[in-house]
């Protein structure tokens, strides 16, 4: 990562605008989220544009990507970078709050959201502001993302492990299924700090996973390095 942002294969993400950098959480969504044969999708949080732009790269030019950015620094430059990538026709930067936007029912819903639990504290108030729950927390991040999904869509998240039973509860209360889990291990043999969840209407079999970022001779691990290899310059 340079100082003036991050560069992946096919396109650069500058960040220096936004309160949250390019990361691992990014990253694992955007190249994990089912894609399938979405062509309405909908990235909540869209912070630098990393996922809508990572999701670009894997659609076609009938993939048509919003991002939903409520902090204005951070849309005016996700917008930038997707100005900059070469595929500006297939996302559209809108800067507003989800619990307000509007639009016609989208097949995939993605998310790495701005949650942490109410009650941690921050070194960095701009980072605290863009990550804590109270700006939008997981019941209305469900709630709303129920509403704009269409019949048959889907909802794919990134969270922290802390974050699991309570997005299963918000879940379930808007009548969303969990449809796969995989857990992400930053080390192999250490407990999950993350995990990835699709949910969707249609109650159905639920896969379940483990990703391991780092093996233990700190090699990248094979399901990782095949997700995140047609992004990461140097694999």
């Amino acid at each position: 990562m340079a100082g003036n942002g991050f560069t992946l294969k096919q396109f650069h993400i500058h960040h220096d605008r936004c309160a949250m950098k390019v990361g691992t959480d990014g990253i694992l969504l955007g190249a994990w989220a089912a894609l399938g044969q979405a062509r309405r999708i909908l990235d909540v949080g869209t912070g630098t544009g990393l996922v809508a732009l990572m999701l670009a790269q894997r659609g076609g030019d009938n993939v048509h990507i919003t991002g939903l950015e409520l902090d204005p620094a951070a849309a005016g430059q996700a917008a930038d970078n997707v100005a900059a990538s070469p595929w500006p026709q297939r996302v559209k930067v809108v800067q507003g709050a989800l619990q307000q936007f509007e639009a016609a029912p989208f097949e995939l819903i993605v998310s790495n959201p701005p949650y942490f639990a109410p009650g941690q504290t921050f070194n960095c108030a701009a980072r605290a502001s863009a990550r804590h729950g109270g700006s939008l927390s997981l019941a209305e991040l469900f709630a709303h993302c129920a509403r704009l999904l269409s019949e048959n869509g889907q909802i794919c998240l990134v969270l922290p492990w802390q974050a699991h039973e309570e997005a299963l509860l918000h879940a379930d209360s808007n009548g969303m299924h969990l449809l796969e889990q995989q857990n992400v291990v930053t080390r192999e043999g250490k407990n999950p700090g993350r995990f990835l969840l699709r949910f969707g209407r249609i109650n159905n079999c639920v896969i379940k996973g483990e990703i391991v970022i780092n093996t233990a001779s700190g090699e990248y691990g094979d399901i990782y390095k095949g997700l995140v290899s047609p992004f990461y310059l140097k694999m």
